[in-house]
């Protein structure tokens, strides 16, 4: 923008207020107090204007998490279903093939329980292997 675009207008400020536009302009590099003032009304135009876009974004931003953990909740539902069959089948195959009596089956439930709380649920087969042949 041009010298001979601009328009003159009178206003009016406090004292304080031109302080501190001659204390501050030139640490802002401007070559003038009026490009200061200019650089400062941008400044607060664009503020507001981020204001009303914040205001637009929030929820846009919010609804599209929201359906991204939604689907995601509902693939690692499936997911979880899955292994669930597996396990119910996995299940049912070890008790038609042994004959294990009710204690010996409240204390692998037992044992299962604490093994599960101090690996924190992260099963690993071979580690289980080691432990039966111990």
């Amino acid at each position: 923008m041009g010298f001979e675009n601009k328009i003159r207008f009178q206003f009016w400020v406090y004292p304080q207020t031109m302080k501190d536009v001659e204390q501050h302009f030139r640490s802002d590099n401007c070559k003038s107090q009026s490009e200061f003032i200019e650089k400062a009304i941008k400044f607060y135009v664009g503020y507001l204007d981020a204001e009303r876009h914040v205001n637009y974004l929030s929820p846009m931003i919010t609804e599209t998490v929201a359906a991204a953990v939604k689907g995601t909740e509902q693939h690692i539902t499936r997911i979880l279903f899955k292994v669930a069959v597996e396990l119910g089948k996995l299940s049912h195959m070890l008790a038609a093939a042994h004959d294990v009596d009710e204690e010996t089956l409240r204390q692998l439930h037992s044992m299962c329980i604490s093994e599960v709380r101090k690996i924190n649920g992260i099963i690993d087969y071979e580690d289980a292997v080691k432990f039966q042949k111990e």
